[in-house]
């Protein structure tokens, strides 16, 4: 039995893969590599979409996972960390964009409906292509990464009233105020829908199914509830885009969201492939060849409107004048929702087919240019600081403190130099109580019900998620951390989980517990740095570790070892506190160590004396590396270097040298 589907789905995704792989080559987007598939594939070129209608449906899918996962990203509470960028910002930005657009539209003759609409298209940037790009260049973080996110957020909200709007612009409504009335009560019907599923329904199910331990049932519980809301709003009237919206924020406020968030991607990624395909499937080439003029004029007055409005709006917003460049530079495209919003458009016959032709242009050509222009955007904006802007001017400009609100991080908690601890089960409780008293910063992961609910009884930060997922790596910096414990049990999980960790980080500290010394050697093979058997004091082996990588001084170590030791584990809740800030990346060499030493005795011949006269190195077999004084580090270690009684000094050097020196040092 021959399915005609299958055919355009091996032949569409075969020339994607095929297309991509070259687009990666040139370090662009495979968003963009999608939209050229579609171009080759549509009827304009070799037409090998016999079932068009299909395509269009899987791409429907793809819409819902994707506003799925925005309303899961943009939580009611991250909203509000960022409220004044978000809706000040965008809502400058949106409003001023629709203005001039149509102002612009309707003097090249536009009627004003139409005029409108295509304001709400160009308005609208490209979230996936710019947030990647920033991420990658380790920009999210800056005052323009800030502002481009703010924006960029309150466009993703908008979008979704904007297609509710739409077939009132299109004058499909014959009483507008009654058609407001009659939406304006199906929103707030279904608001009430979302707070009772959002308060009782979603918590009680997900428990349940977490209980059960059974990934593949939380999956299917993930897509049928996102489902499931996308038809009720859709079955009153309202668009399937919005109801996964809904859906995504009714998740967002649960400790669910992260791990629903990295089951749903990939669906999203194959299904918004196919929106991608179908968009550039509609592009006519021989109109683009024969108004290729138009539409480069076009896309240059898209470019200077939405530049003048984002770096307008970056100095209402109080932003110094490079951060208004760079902000320009970041969102200027017409981005993935227009495309969405565009289809809405052409089925309330709100935009000609001309017209059509020619936003599919400049488009694809503002979105093409994105990566080149974010590459080069430091470079454009020092020039313009340079030549653009008066010295006068630019000295009031510069006096300009940034404001707080553009300091605002859409972010849980910016985890850094941090411990990331698998696993809530004894040990990771004792590495976390460790961890807490020596104000050493960490986050637990767990998939387990009865641990997530311990942990957050005793305010633990622990995150639902597995381990080896990628997202949920990507949520809690595992790219910033500095050591990895895994305390769980099953050794095929740990080994996938080390994987996924090396895939982000070779430098991060990776630390294994194991039942079995057989599973030393394998683990070790994938990437870990240590591997501890059960048979080992595991615990406080791990835990010790942990502390050397912090610089924690060896004096301390020890004591914290024997008043766990003396009382039988129940002396962890009793550790006094002790601050550290370490100064070294860690040293994998075998046999070698770097810890921290405190001298505390100064009757010896190393207190007091220089490295050359204590005869360190040539006595104890060490090597200083530097030294801590009160708040001062001495780094340039010269063999005038004194040592005095209360430093803290970093020694390289075997273990058994090391406590021989210590030995000397401390009693």
């Amino acid at each position: 039995m021959e399915i005609p589907l299958l055919k355009e789905i091996v032949v569409v995704l075969g020339i994607s893969i095929v297309i991509i792989l070259a687009f990666q080559k040139l370090k662009v987007p495979s968003i963009l590599g999608f939209l050229f598939a579609g171009i080759i594939v549509g009827p304009s070129a070799f037409n090998l979409l016999s079932s068009s209608h299909e395509v269009e449906l899987l791409s429907e899918i793809g819409i819902i996972f994707l506003l799925f996962i925005i309303g899961i990203e943009l939580s009611f509470s991250g909203l509000m960390k960022i409220k004044k960028t978000v809706f000040v910002g965008g809502g400058l930005q949106v409003a001023g964009t629709i203005l001039i657009t149509a102002l612009v539209a309707m003097a090249l003759g536009v009627e004003i409906n139409t005029a409108v609409f295509l304001g709400f298209l160009i308005s609208l940037s490209s979230t996936a292509i710019v947030l990647k790009m920033l991420q990658e260049k380790g920009e999210i973080k800056s005052p323009h990464g800030r502002i481009a996110l703010g924006i960029l957020i309150f466009q993703d909200i908008i979008v979704v009233p904007m297609m509710l709007l739409t077939p009132i612009l299109a004058g499909k409504a014959e009483n507008i105020g009654e058609t407001l009335l009659i939406l304006l009560a199906k929103l707030i019907g279904v608001g009430v829908v979302v707070f009772v599923l959002q308060k009782y329904v979603v918590p009680f199910v997900f428990k349940l199914v977490v209980k059960s331990k059974n990934r593949e049932l939380f999956i299917l519980t993930t897509i049928v509830f996102c489902f499931s809301v996308a038809w009720l709003t859709s079955s009153v009237g309202l668009s399937l885009a919005l109801g996964a919206f809904f859906a995504g924020l009714i998740i967002s406020e649960s400790e669910y969201s992260h791990q629903a968030t990295a089951n749903v991607l990939p669906f999203r990624e194959i299904f918004i492939s196919f929106f991608f395909i179908s968009v550039g499937s509609l592009l006519d080439i021989n109109f683009f060849i024969n108004n290729v003029v138009y539409i480069l004029l076009f896309v240059l007055a898209v470019l200077v409107i939405k530049m003048l409005i984002v770096g307008l709006v970056a100095l209402l917003l109080k932003n110094q004048p490079r951060s208004v460049f760079m902000s320009a530079f970041s969102i200027f495209q017409v981005g993935e929702f227009s495309l969405l919003l565009s289809t809405v458009g052409l089925q309330n016959d709100l935009l000609p087919n001309e017209l059509y032709q020619y936003f599919l242009a400049v488009s694809i050509i503002t979105m093409a240019l994105t990566p080149f222009v974010l590459q080069k955007s430091h470079t454009m904006s020092d020039y313009l600081l340079r030549a653009a802007i008066p010295k006068r001017v630019r000295k009031r400009m510069n006096k300009r403190k940034i404001d707080s609100s553009s300091q605002e991080i859409d972010q849980e908690q910016d985890w850094k130099d941090h411990v990331v601890i698998v696993g809530y089960g004894i040990n990771g409780q004792n590495i976390s109580r460790v961890t807490s008293h020596i104000d050493i910063p960490y986050v637990i992961l767990d998939m387990d019900y009865d641990a997530i609910k311990l942990a957050k009884e005793k305010n633990q930060p622990i995150v639902f998620g597995d381990a080896s997922d990628p997202e949920i790596l990507k949520h809690i910096n595992i790219q910033n951390a500095r050591v990895v414990v895994i305390a769980i049990s099953d050794p095929n999980a740990t080994k996938k989980i080390i994987s996924s960790v090396r895939l982000f980080s070779q430098t991060v500290y990776i630390i294994v517990r194991t039942r079995y010394v057989k599973e030393i050697e394998e683990n070790m093979k994938v990437g870990a740095d240590e591997v501890i058997p059960e048979e080992f004091e595991t615990s406080i082996e791990i835990f010790t570790r942990v502390l050397r990588q912090y610089m924690v001084t060896q004096g301390d170590i020890e004591n914290i070892v024997t008043n766990i030791r003396s009382s039988d584990y129940e002396m962890l809740t009793s550790i006094k506190p002790t601050s550290t800030n370490a100064v070294f990346q860690q040293l994998n060499i075998p046999d070698k160590e770097v810890v921290t030493l405190h001298v505390q005795h100064g009757n010896n011949n190393i207190a007091g004396a220089t490295i050359g006269e204590s005869g360190i190195g040539k006595n104890y077999n060490v090597t200083v590396l530097a030294i801590k004084r009160g708040r001062k580090y001495i780094s340039d270690i010269q063999p005038s270097t004194k040592i005095e009684i209360d430093d803290l000094v970093y020694i390289f050097g075997a273990s058994k040298d090391i406590n021989t020196l210590n030995k000397v040092i401390k009693f």
